[in-house]
């Protein structure tokens, strides 16, 4: 029996127990199977994650649902494709075949990237709201260099931070280990008697069959929020019970989607993690929100609801956003003035302040706790012994530096071009493309660490917003793209690592995930613009619900919140908000609080250097994740947070052995059943409009809406 050398271990424990130590090089990836499922799946997932986002009821048709049904496509394909071995003029003696042997996991996991790019481009909001919105125009070659370069722009400056953010061991990216699992479940070959394949498939199939319950028949069964039935005629308690406009008191849920609706899939977030989410979100809950709330009034936060993301007059009616915008789609300051000043629910009003102390204790967080280890990867680009999975990658040519330095170059010039000769349709001037950029790569490292370590990832949007606003008030598109580069460029270079480390672990070669994925985001920011470009102009009113047939489902939910977002940050312009000039000003104090949080933090450790449990404070996680608050509501923490713990701890601690084997497979099990099942429906039930009326079909608290300052008058609502 052999010794185990250190270096042949990950010192991570969940990969570990995930990822195989084994590699077969020899196996083919440049299929003819690969390229055709990989391109069809990516047109498929554009066109309908971009054609249902329109639809009141948007459906996203995930990654996990391409890795299912790819795989007995794939293999069908090993059995009639003909094995016959050709040459192509200009290859030389290079020989080629339909049919290079049996459908393998590398090919199937090549086809998963090109999936994993199939989504909605964030730009098409953008298109949206020139075109259905502001009725301006914009050319169809400007929608598609908006979309490609927001797209790809962050896949320069990934790649050059690959080895400080795939090939350490420590950066781990928890959510790559769902599909690790399933493509090891649903390839490999296993013994024992409950194998991992079948444990699969019968996790899938209880998945789809149990959504149908509150995804259709008893929807209670997605909030229950059992306070409000205790106490059907109070305001304060449906204001604690509910768990979708509420505190959400006992609130929770018996429905996946909305368990892992906003965190992601509570079964692979690290305990350390969960702990940080849990503290941050009882601190904002359960502490700050009934003392702001309730004891001090703060903003007159009576006069509101506890808990919403709609915009209020002062006298707490809903605010006519549209209504201070004038012809030249600019501020008009008489109608603005009539309204008054903007107003939130004191909710809505910390979350934003978390969002400010979130992103910037992330840069904090970062140089204070992996600043050495990131200074002496720089200068001898490696810190320690290498892993056995970094050391086996080795084997495959890397993808060369100007690769990536070519695709940064091209996208930003195609960009700049854009920002240069077509301002009069995007309104950002050149200046502001340079200004996002330089942001978003500023970002992108300590994100990534923390996206890498923690399965959460803190967003730019906010920031973004803001920096704009304050630049260039007055200019809603402007505002708006300088988000999406700034912040868009960001997501997609995490998302660029994150697959890199997935192709890591699965020994996938370097040039051929990168190849897809440029490939991949072409295709489907094409697909996604002449979707897009199609129903703009093909059905009349879109997006707006008052100039649609009744009925019609093309209400543009995103839209209408992105449009509100341009008009608020751009239009009025944070000044008038978080300024002098609104009522939000005390609200940056939130930056400093992001600071400094992460300094305590280390003096902390340095202080007390036997107290292990303070080096696991973490405050970008501790702040950021509940600054998805709302849209967000409690019910999805409360259900997140008791199945994390009682996964990650629980079973972690007392059945290790089960979790090791099926956590993972579990994971992407539920995601894959939901993901089915929720297509189903919609085609079947959703789409036809065909619902059920009964009790079972509502959360049952009305009055947590209410305000309850006295005077305020809402309709449905008691008069205090």
């Amino acid at each position: 029996m052999g010794t185990v050398i250190d270096d042949d271990v990950s010192p991570i424990e969940e990969v570990r127990a995930v990822v195989s130590t084994d590699d077969d090089p020899n196996l083919p990836v440049w299929t003819f199977r690969m390229w055709t499922l990989g391109i069809i799946s990516v047109v498929l997932l554009s066109y309908l994650n971009t054609f249902f986002s329109y639809r009141a009821e948007p459906l996203s048709v995930t990654t996990i649902s391409v890795q299912v049904a790819t795989l007995p496509i794939g293999r069908f394909m090993a059995r009639v494709l003909p094995e016959r071995k050709f040459r192509i003029v200009g290859f030389g003696a290079r020989e080629f075949s339909l049919n290079p042997g049996p459908f393998n996991v590398k090919e199937h996991v090549l086809i998963s990237i090109f999936a994993n790019v199939g989504g909605t481009a964030y730009a098409i909001s953008i298109i949206d709201i020139i075109r259905a919105f502001y009725y301006r125009k914009i050319a169809f070659f400007t929608c598609w260099i908006l979309v490609i370069t927001t797209q790809v722009l962050g896949y320069g400056w990934a790649g050059i931070m690959k080895k400080y953010v795939v090939e350490p061991a420590e950066m781990w990216w928890p959510s790559t280990l769902i599909q690790v699992s399933l493509f090891r479940a649903i390839h490999e070959k296993d013994e024992n008697r409950m194998s991992k394949g079948k444990f699969f498939v019968i996790a899938l199939v209880c998945s789809f069959a149990w959504y149908i319950v509150p995804g259709y028949l008893f929807a209670t069964l997605s909030v229950i929020s059992w306070v409000c039935w205790i106490f059907p005629n109070s305001v304060t308690a449906h204001q604690l019970g509910s768990g979708r406009n509420g505190l959400g008191l006992g609130s929770f849920s018996l429905d996946w989607t909305t368990i892992a609706a906003f965190l992601g899939n509570p079964l692979i977030t690290p305990f350390f993690a969960t702990i940080n989410i849990l503290v941050g979100y009882i601190l904002l809950v359960y502490i700050i929100i009934p003392v702001a709330y309730w004891g001090l009034n703060v903003y007159n936060a009576k006069n509101f609801p506890i808990f919403s993301s709609v915009l209020f007059t002062a006298q707490g009616s809903r605010y006519n956003v549209t209504g201070i915008v004038n012809d030249k789609f600019e501020i008009d300051m008489n109608a603005y003035q009539e309204q008054g000043h903007i107003n939130m629910s004191i909710f809505f009003a910390v979350s934003y302040g978390l969002g400010f102390a979130a992103i910037v204790s992330a840069l904090t967080h970062v140089a204070i706790f992996n600043g050495k280890e990131i200074y002496h990867q720089f200068m001898s680009s490696r810190t320690g012994k290498e892993d056995v999975h970094t050391r086996m990658m080795k084997r495959y040519e890397d993808i060369p530096g100007w690769w990536f330095h070519a695709t940064l170059l091209i996208s930003f010039v195609l960009a700049l071009v854009m920002c240069i000769f077509l301002k009069d349709e995007i309104q950002m001037p050149w200046w502001a493309l340079i200004f996002a950029s330089g942001l978003a790569l500023m970002f992108t490292l300590p994100i990534s660490i923390i996206t890498a370590t923690t399965n959460q990832s803190p967003g730019l949007n906010i920031i973004t917003e803001y920096i704009m606003g304050v630049i260039s008030p007055g200019k809603p598109i402007a505002n708006v793209c300088f988000k999406t580069y700034g912040y868009i460029s960001m997501a997609q270079a995490v998302t660029f690592l994150s697959d890199f480390k997935l192709g890591h672990y699965m020994k996938v070669p370097p040039r051929s995930m990168f190849i897809v994925q440029i490939i991949g985001t072409i295709i489907a920011g094409t697909v996604n613009v002449s979707v897009a470009w199609w129903l703009l102009g093909s059905i009349k009113g879109i997006c707006h619900e008052e100039l649609l047939p009744e009925g019609s489902p093309w209400t543009c939910p995103g839209d209408n919140v992105f449009f509100d977002a341009s008009v608020i940050w751009g239009l009025v312009g944070p000044r008038r908000i978080f300024g002098p000039l609104g009522n939000y000003s005390k609200l940056n104090w939130w930056f400093l609080i992001g600071l400094s949080g992460p300094i305590v933090v280390w003096a902390l450790t340095k202080a007390f250097p036997n107290k292990k449990w303070i080096s696991h404070i973490h405050f970008p996680v501790l702040l950021g994740a509940t600054a998805a608050m709302p849209p967000a509501s409690t019910v999805n923490f409360n259900s997140w947070l008791m199945v994390a713990i009682t996964f990650n701890f629980f079973v972690y601690t007392y059945h290790k052995k089960w979790w090791k084997r099926y956590n993972y497979v579990l994971a992407a099990a539920l995601d894959a059943g939901l993901a089915f099942v929720t297509i189903l429906l919609y085609f079947t039930v959703a789409n036809k409009g065909i619902t059920l009326d009964w009790w079972g079909q509502d959360e049952h608290c009305p009055l947590a809406k209410c305000p309850t300052a006295k005077g305020i008058e809402t309709e449905g609502c008691p008069t205090f």
